[in-house]
């Protein structure tokens, strides 16, 4: 009557416009509130009352079946928490079924807003299942199970259908029901086999771990090997992420891509072993542990295709960016790809294939791709949001030629990155295996007509949640309604490439900016070049060098390792303390400081010390000593500026080597000592100390002479004296009257007659004037 009245032209009384506004706005109220709920932006919570402020928040643990066929009961189970400050009475959790998605964008878009309310989400069903909670107070949270049989559902066509899981109520403010909070999900809808082809589906199950050895290894023969930390071995034990990783893998159809160095790094767990705990040594324990791990994978990987990566997986990215302007460093990369299939072979005892280079989340350029080949291997795995394909309406086949003779496996980055992110919490878990599975159909639903091989790279290291939730999305695939499973990754390389399909390397600046910060810098590759350096010095002259270079190379491969990404102060200590290991076995070959050496004559020997505390021999070495002043002091009888003598020592032994010294001249000369490789390069730091001439001076020399001269002259004297007294006891003998012959004539008074010589020969005196040297 209130129309009537005012379309006669009737004006209502105020007390009647009163009541009619009033009604309106009791009535309009749900309506508006319920078109705020359908419109809300996506908020940190499930859904929020834009009337009471109050939020609630639903989410999944489980969905199962993940893919249902008609006869199925689809069962639903999650929780709901009621963020807000207010109470939640009359609450249900509902099911609404949304409209079919139309291809792969759509479902991305959907799983964006998974936690937001959609104009698509369609009304509850209404004889569907419901979860009851007479209250909800602020803070709780209660859980919720649904069952439904599938035939309920309202399932049209083939494809990926969205649900929604909703919570409705009231609160205090708001005496109506409403949509207090929601939670989408995908569901793949394909009862029976795809008419047609079916996609062909590589999954790689990695088997990669960061850096745990260190360079040092023990003195003994078995050079023990030294661990940074015990975190290996929780890794590998029961429930470990590496354990999980073969646990799950050996049952799965997946091609196992393995770092050689997680295999050499376990296996010299298997033996004695030491870890380090700050600056002392422990035994490590886990010997039993290391021997099951590799029993388990050597099981699980006989007969499937196994993948060596370049051993300690080196970072392709860098190695191309900063790498290849520093001399030496691609060559790591080429040893490190020849001792990969050995290190397979040898511990796992299957053959690997090593023609295949994995760059960090599959993002290429033209350098990486030809670094990434200059070891050998043919196939780059990218990733398709590196190598892109705009202009087609279907997911082609992953393999395409790239120039060069180098192949591209282009991995889809849907369905690699489906299970990044905290997969802990079911709820993520639980989304993320119906979005893997809804997209993998949309991808084969895109052309029935073309059977197209798809190839998944996940993230280098899973935890065990992520390897879990990949593990139930593939089980979930068994069937085989729309995809099949190509193991084998050499069998998706050699697939026929689509001739649509995007060939063109992406330029250089291309490269994500995100990816290029976390690269290793050019400092890094320098420090290795300079420990690769002191390496070759070293090796040279050691008598079992073997012992030295293999864990030193092993080590430098090490540091350029895709692991250190996002670990640049760990990447620096790391190079950091293999260089100062390094430099302190060096060394250990050294001269022993001397200061002062005498030298009292013109000739002498100077002795030079060389020690060497390794437990190996050395050999090969020179040393050479060359005084500063070589007019003052010579070498060598040939009177040389320079003295050199070969080195050979004994491990923990010192070598005394000796020089001929030639002094010219008296006071201190100063000597530098020092090693050298026999190629003439320096070894250890120089070594000075200084020689003290005290040689004979001209005037002593003078003096000696004198007296020597004055001996001879007083034994010349002597001699004539007694000549001289043995002729007059002649002469007087002959003048005797006894004699017949004597003669009278002398004058036996005569004062210049000697006086009769007496004494016996040995026992004369000198005369005055006269000294002897006894």
């Amino acid at each position: 009557m209130a129309e009537a009245a005012d379309s006669q032209g009737m004006t209502p009384s105020p007390a009647r416009r009163w009541l009619r506004r009033t009604a309106a706005l009791l009535v309009g109220a749900p309506l508006f509130a319920g078109l705020l709920s359908a419109t809300a932006a996506p908020a940190a919570h499930a859904a929020t009352d834009a009337v009471s402020g109050q939020s609630v928040q639903v989410t999944l643990d489980s969905v199962a079946p993940q893919a249902p066929v008609k006869s199925d009961t689809l069962t639903i189970s999650g929780t709901v928490t009621n963020n807000g400050k207010q109470a939640v009475t009359s609450a249900h959790v509902g099911l609404r079924v949304g409209q079919k998605l139309s291809g792969r964008s759509a479902i991305d878009e959907a799983a964006r807003h998974s936690a937001s309310p959609s104009a698509s989400d369609g009304a509850e069903l209404s004889d569907g299942p419901t979860a009851k909670f007479a209250k909800l107070d602020a803070g709780v949270s209660q859980d919720f199970t649904l069952s439904v049989p599938v035939s309920k559902l309202g399932l049209g066509d083939d494809g990926v259908y969205q649900l929604g899981v909703s919570l409705s109520g009231q609160s205090a403010n708001q005496h109506y029901d409403q949509m207090l909070g929601i939670q989408h999900t995908l569901l793949p809808w394909q009862p029976d086999a795809v008419e047609g082809k079916k996609n062909q589906l590589t999954f790689l199950w990695p088997l990669i771990s960061s850096s745990h050895l260190t360079a040092q290894t023990g003195s003994d023969a078995q050079q023990t090997p030294v661990f940074a930390d015990d975190s290996l071995a929780r890794d590998i034990g029961p429930g470990g992420r590496l354990e999980q990783m073969v646990s799950l893998g050996k049952q799965l159809p997946v091609t196992w891509v393995i770092d050689p160095d997680l295999l050499a790094t376990v296996d010299a767990m298997t033996r004695n072993y030491k870890i380090k705990v700050g600056d002392t040594l422990v035994n490590g324990t886990s010997q039993d542990v290391a021997k099951a791990w590799l029993s388990q994978l050597e099981a699980a990987v006989q007969g499937e295709k196994v993948v060596a990566l370049p051993f300690a997986d080196p970072d392709l990215a860098s190695l191309a960016h900063h790498g290849r302007d520093v001399p030496g460093s691609l060559g790591h990369l080429q040893t490190a790809t020849e001792v990969a299939q050995k290190t397979i072979d040898t511990i796992l005892h299957v053959t690997p294939s090593v023609d295949y280079a994995w760059p960090v989340d599959g993002a290429v350029d033209p350098s990486i791709v030809d670094v990434a080949t200059s070891a050998g291997a043919h196939n780059v795995i990218a990733r398709s949001d590196s190598l892109r394909d705009g202009a087609l309406a279907y997911t082609p086949t992953a393999a395409r030629p790239i120039g060069g003779g180098a192949n591209a496996i282009v991995a889809d980055a849907r369905l690699s990155t489906a299970f990044q992110g905290d997969m802990s919490m079911a709820n993520n878990s639980a989304l993320a295996v119906q979005e893997f599975l809804a997209q993998t159909l949309a991808t084969t639903l895109q052309d029935t007509d073309k059977q197209r091989s798809i190839v998944v790279a996940p993230q280098r290291m899973p935890t065990v949640s992520q390897a879990q939730t990949m593990a139930t999305a593939l089980h979930a695939l068994d069937p085989q309604r729309w995809t099949q499973p190509l193991v084998d990754l050499g069998a998706a390389s050699a697939a026929k490439p689509d001739p649509l399909a995007t060939t063109r390397v992406p330029g250089t600046n291309a490269y994500p900016d995100a990816l290029r910060q976390q690269e290793l810098p050019l400092d890094a590759f320098q420090d290795m070049k300079d420990t690769q350096g002191t390496l070759e010095r070293f090796k040279v002259i050691l008598t079992a060098p073997d012992r030295v270079v293999t864990p030193f190379g092993n080590a430098i491969n090490r540091e350029m390792s895709t692991s250190w990404r996002g670990d640049s102060g760990g990447a620096q200590n790391y190079r950091s303390g293999v260089q100062l290991y390094l430099d302190g076995l060096a060394d250990q070959v050294h001269l022993i400081q001397k200061s002062t050496a005498t030298m009292s004559g013109r000739s002498a020997t100077i002795a030079v010390t060389v020690q060497n505390k390794l437990v190996q021999g050395v050999d090969h070495l020179v040393l050479r000593i060359q005084p500063k002043s070589p007019t003052r002091l010579q070498l060598g009888d040939d009177g040389d500026a320079v003295g050199e003598q070969p080195v050979k020592v004994d491990g923990d032994r010192s070598q005394s080597v000796k020089f001929t010294a030639i002094a010219n001249a008296n006071g201190p000369v100063p000597v530098t000592a020092r090693l050298y490789t026999q190629d003439g390069t320096p070894y250890g730091e120089p070594m000075e100390f200084t020689v003290q001439v005290s040689e004979i001076t001209p005037t002593v020399m003078l003096v000696i002479a004198g007296g020597v001269l004055l001996l001879v002259l007083a034994g010349i004297r002597m001699y004539t004296h007694r000549k001289r007294s043995m002729a007059r006891e002649e002469s007087e003998g002959d003048d005797d009257p006894g004699q017949s012959n004597g003669s009278a004539d002398a004058d036996p008074g005569q004062p210049s007659d000697p006086t009769p010589d007496t004494g016996p020969e040995s026992g004369a005196t000198p005369g005055p004037g006269e000294k002897v040297d006894h």
